[in-house]
């Protein structure tokens, strides 16, 4: 009966044959083919693919799961006692006293147990890092800091930057949320810099690190970038690290093996650890990164905590930035007014890990009178947007869609491209490539990546260049969907198609960590696809001098405030978004919900503060 049950949903797709096939699976194993064991487990499976973390069966229970447009009935789940009766009788269902079996479950939550492992790993972590002060002697840390960070904001503003060089001078662990402009790089490079100056000689060792090859070259410029300009002595310039790499690298993720080449038996050979982009990171890829630090080893996290989760499961940047209340400890709040970087009111119920937490608010790039800078401002609070566009401003436009056509790619978009063919060498064409970019909500439909991309080449063609729509061709930019360790490519890299100087031959190339080109041959590049348009989710990590956003023509559960701030944010000094002003108000009101257990585990248990 409980095949026939996830069999009902098979004409319409509403679950993968991955999800039914794990239901199966759990009950041979257990021998328990109840329906409530199965229909929660295909449930968990389910939602993992769509990026929670766990299944909150209270979400679930008493309602008809698995329902797809086309279906009229779903399968009638129980009501919550009696399910989570039943499975707690599961030989399959463990609990976080027994956290042994295939499923876990912890109150109303349901994991697969590796996923409760990662979290609950990835929280033990954090506290541990959190908890564990710095010796930090203040009549060397308050000068250094004024030396460093000149005053440029107005009297008594609160300085975010000092701020977060004071928690990472006195904690080992650091978050640092900011959006675009307001100096997250420039701050770590000058943390870097006040670390070594306090520590002095032997220099402790810093590594750098992102999530993906192309975050990790760009924080490898602008760390290169700033640290030129501090005020330091050469040797302490010197201790600054240059050169970022991926995590995947820096952990060594091995393809085909269950656990990387470092963890808690063969922990980093580092003193402190930089990672970039942490919004991008995953929750198995954050936690097997903690676990692998040495004991003593520092922490420091950058992102923005308002841009789109990662791809995979989970949001952790965002859930480690859920800092309930504002301000930090009594004892913390003396040491920042100390070093004049007073940053809020006293919060006597802060907690170790709220006290390692520092948000900057103030954007350097984008002016009072950005329309980029009001956009990401109103998406990010949940305010229309509509007014910023009605202003006028000349960065950020709205061209309302036309229900009698659909969005495809503009004339001028095609201009924009063409100047890549244009272009004298492939170092060339691939800094064309950061000119313009058209972002899309979807893979597929009229407003699409897939249709975006057709209509591009398509045009391209017609204006008399050679473009063979899905060949291999010279300028055709390219964006890798599958990591190759050997090749040194990773997902979501972008390259471009483009005759090597040497020989005439078309190779792909590539910009490197340290600003160098890698050439590869077309014929063994791993799975890419042509990149005149992406998605919102594959531009993380990038920017661009002008954006054009294609929304699709109805609304879909993608659309959410994270993903049209994630999209006006990459644009440095243009945005165009073409969609129904209804659409994009609705977009910008919805928050887009990963269901996970690692907020609550990080903030609302007993915490153990370590001194001042």
């Amino acid at each position: 009966m409980t095949a026939g049950l996830l069999e009902i949903m098979n004409p319409f797709n509403a679950l993968r044959d991955l999800d039914r096939h794990f239901a199966r699976w759990i009950g041979v194993l257990s021998g328990d083919t109840a329906e409530p064991l199965a229909l929660a487990a295909a449930l968990v499976s389910q939602r993992l693919g769509e990026g929670d973390v766990c299944v909150d069966l209270a979400r679930f229970a008493g309602r008809r799961l698995f329902t797809a447009p086309e279906a009229e009935n779903g399968v009638p789940a129980p009501d919550l006692k009696p399910w989570i009766d039943a499975l707690h009788r599961s030989t399959a269902v463990g609990t976080p006293e027994t956290p042994t079996r295939p499923l876990v479950l912890d109150g109303t939550r349901l994991y697969l147990a590796r996923y409760w492992h990662f979290e609950k790993t990835l929280a033990d972590g954090l506290h541990r890092l959190a908890s564990a002060p710095v010796p930090v002697a203040l009549d060397r840390l308050a000068p250094a800091l004024n030396r460093l960070f000149p005053q440029v904001n107005a009297p008594g503003e609160p300085d975010g930057q000092k701020t977060a060089a004071v928690l990472a001078a006195l904690r080992h662990l650091c978050i640092v949320s900011g959006g675009p402009g307001t100096g997250k790089t420039h701050t770590v490079a000058v943390i870097l810099a006040l670390i070594a100056e306090l520590a002095g000689p032997p220099f402790p060792r810093m590594v750098l690190a992102a999530p993906t090859g192309k975050a990790a070259a760009r924080l490898t410029e602008s760390i290169r970038k700033a640290r030129e300009g501090l005020p330091v002595a050469a040797e302490v310039r010197a201790a600054i690290p240059t050169e970022a790499m991926t995590l995947h690298r820096l952990i060594q993720v091995r393809p085909g093996r269950a656990n990387p080449g470092h963890g808690p038996d063969n922990p980093l050979h580092l003193d402190l650890l930089v990672i970039d982009e942490a919004s991008m990171i995953d929750l198995p890829l954050m936690s097997r990164t903690v676990a692998a630090l040495p004991d003593h080893a520092r922490l420091i996290l950058l992102g923005d905590k308002d841009q789109l989760a990662s791809v995979e499961a989970g949001n952790v940047f965002a859930d480690l930035c859920a800092k309930p209340g504002r301000g930090y400890s009594p004892a913390l709040c003396a040491v920042l007014k100390r070093c004049a970087a007073d940053n809020g009111p006293e919060n006597p119920a802060a907690t170790a890990l709220g006290d390692c937490l520092a948000l900057l608010e103030k954007s350097y790039r984008f002016g009072p009178d950005s329309g980029i800078g009001a956009l990401a401002r109103a998406v990010r609070t949940g305010a229309d947007p509509m007014p910023v566009f009605e202003a006028g401003t000349e960065d950020a436009v709205h061209v309302a869609s036309d229900p009698a056509r659909p969005p495809g790619a503009p004339a001028a978009a095609i201009h924009a491209f063409s100047t890549i063919f244009s272009a004298a060498d492939p170092a060339q064409a691939l800094a064309c490539l950061e000119d313009f970019v058209i972002l899309c909500a979807t893979r597929e439909g009229a407003a699409g990546v897939v249709e975006s991309n057709r209509s591009i080449e398509t045009g391209l063609k017609s204006a008399g260049l050679a473009v063979e729509p899905g060949g291999m061709y010279r300028g055709r930019p390219i964006l890798v969907s599958r990591n190759d360790y050997q090749l040194g490519v990773f997902n979501g890299d972008i390259g471009i198609l483009w005759p090597d100087p040497a020989d005439g031959v078309l190779r792909a190339w590539f910009r490197q960590a340290d600003g160098g080109l890698k050439k590869i041959s077309p014929g063994r590049l791993p799975p890419h696809e042509t990149a005149f348009a992406m998605t919102v989710h594959k531009a993380q990590g990038s920017e661009f001098d002008r954006v054009l956003l294609l929304l699709p023509d109805r609304d879909l559960p993608v659309l959410s405030r994270e993903l049209l701030y994630t999209a006006a944010t990459r644009a440095r000094r243009h945005i165009e978004i073409r969609g129904s002003a209804s659409l994009i108000r609705k977009t910008a009101s919805r928050t887009a919900e990963r269901v996970s257990g690692l907020a609550e585990k990080l903030w609302h248990r007993p915490q153990r503060r370590p001194p001042a």
